[in-house]
């Protein structure tokens, strides 16, 4: 399996090696960068760019929140999950709708973290328990509105289907073989979707469709 270089910031260091330590024992992730903020680790960026970086959001100088942004602008290659200690839905919201690839607690045992950076590294997202539970909650007290042409979100079958797909977790060549579409194809109905919308990454286009029930 292809070795996935990782990044941590964090401005405790004992969690910051703790981390490190709990995943040691996974051959395929490699920790190459440690900050202690996000001002170091855009520094750091500008010459070390892991494929993940994991992300704490409380720091001194520029917080976690503040560099998700940076980072999905200057380096949208670079997968990012937030581990933090905050329960607040509203981080999680914004931040998956901003370029978060995944969000995870601070207590996480090291097999959850390890599974988070896979998936994340190859589907462009993971959403643990904690953020489903978040997305049902958004869905199922949203308030019906009654059907309008001006605030309808609107997609073709063929969109629709790609983005089912997409939250069921599949690849993009997984997709492209059920559907008997280019890989290209998919990639290329995913990223219209996410301009249309707004949105910076897989995991916000998944999150955008959940939250907006666009999917059944």
């Amino acid at each position: 399996m292809q070795l996935i270089r990782v990044g941590i910031a964090d401005d405790h260091k004992i969690f910051r090696k703790g981390i490190i330590l709990s995943l040691r024992q996974y051959t395929n992730i490699s920790f190459v960068l440690e900050a202690e903020n996000g001002e170091d680790l855009l520094s750091q960026l500008k010459s070390n760019q892991p494929d993940l970086v994991l992300l704490d959001l409380r720091m001194p100088g520029k917080d976690g929140i503040e560099t998700t942004k940076e980072i999905s602008k200057l380096y949208p290659h670079i997968k990012i999950l937030i581990i933090t200690m905050f329960e607040d839905e509203r981080y999680v919201s914004h931040l998956m709708e901003n370029g978060a690839n995944g969000y995870l607690l601070k207590n996480a045992e090291p097999a959850e973290i390890k599974k988070a950076i896979m998936e994340a590294y190859v589907r462009g997202y993971y959403l643990n328990n904690f953020v489903n539970r978040i997305l049902l909650k958004k869905s199922t007290s949203r308030i019906k509105n009654a059907p309008s042409l001006n605030n309808e979100i609107v997609m073709s079958d063929r969109e629709k289907e790609v983005v089912r797909l997409i939250c069921r977790e599949y690849t993009a060549a997984e997709i492209a073989e059920k559907l008997s579409i280019s890989p290209r194809t998919v990639e290329s109905i995913k990223d219209r979707l996410m301009e249309r919308f707004g949105l910076k990454n897989t995991a916000g286009l998944v999150f955008f469709a959940v939250k907006n029930e666009l999917i059944d």
